[in-house]
């Protein structure tokens, strides 16, 4: 059998990022031909969330940011108000099981496991507590950036990853804080990246209320609900937003930019914090 041929997409990684792939054979069908490669596909885990003994939820997702990923899941959820809230957190040694102990707020908890709405991720997401975030505060702030500064930093996001280049199949997630401090993550799901830079940044403490997040996956009204209920005042994408998002962006706050993509960039509500 005549070897494989590299993927033109086939690069050797300079990170870490090759233990989230794995190497597989395919063949390329041509209009006039055909040959066989060796190419890079993600490798996504089942990843079982504990919380106080408990096994409450399974995600498929990159084995990677563990800890973050559950901090900003519980967080979104309103399960806990704070990570002061968690006493212990522990990771499997294989990263495929994630423990937490912590006070938990009871209604939220409660709500998981209710009527639930699935998401309109990339990849199904489920989420307890869409509605019940709409009965917290307006999100009133006055961090207000320059749009050269948004467009800017979106052309740094918008370049392919070493993991994006080698597979193609991840979405990105990008916090941006008034300070300059940067939290980065990539999942196969846009809920779960986001997450996982949420959960980063409240592991470090760090307050939110003033900072961007850049995604690269359509602002719905699940991802609004994640800025809502952390007060981040400013999210920006270079793909679409949707009706819904618009709607509950304009309803509580959140300055919501779609298609920001090389030197221009579209507001949908809450514009006066983007000045020129």
């Amino acid at each position: 059998m005549t070897k494989p041929y590299r993927s033109e997409n086939f690069s050797p990684f300079h990170t870490n990022s090759s233990q989230y792939c794995k190497e597989v054979i395919i063949d390329r069908i041509y209009e006039d031909g055909s040959e066989v490669l060796e190419d890079y596909v993600i490798k996504e885990e089942k990843v079982e969330f504990f919380l106080n003994g408990e096994k409450f939820l399974s995600v498929m997702t990159i084995a990677k940011n563990q800890d973050a990923h559950i901090v900003g899941f519980l967080l979104s959820e309103a399960v806990i108000k704070t990570v002061d809230d968690i006493q212990s957190i522990n990771v499997s040694e294989d990263g495929l099981k994630v423990e937490v102990i912590a006070n938990v707020s009871q209604e939220g908890f409660e709500n998981l496991f209710k009527e639930k709405t699935l998401t309109s991720g990339c990849c199904v997401g489920v989420t307890g507590n869409a509605e019940k975030t709409f009965d917290c505060a307006f999100v009133s702030t006055d961090y207000t950036i320059k749009a050269k500064d948004i467009l800017s930093h979106m052309k740094k996001f918008n370049k392919p990853s070493e993991l994006f280049d080698n597979t193609g199949c991840v979405h990105k997630a990008e916090l941006v804080l008034e300070d300059g401090t940067v939290y980065i993550s990539e999942d196969i799901g846009r809920h779960n990246a986001i997450d996982k830079v949420i959960g980063q940044a409240s592991l470090d403490r760090k307050d939110v209320k003033r900072s961007v997040l850049y995604a690269s996956g359509r602002l719905s009204m699940e991802m609004v609900v994640k800025c809502v209920m952390h007060k981040i005042p400013i999210v920006v994408s270079k793909a679409a937003v949707t009706f819904q998002g618009i709607k509950s962006a304009n309803e509580h706050g959140i300055t919501l930019i779609g298609f920001a993509r090389n030197s221009k960039m579209n507001l949908y509500t809450h514009t006066g914090r983007v000045h020129v």
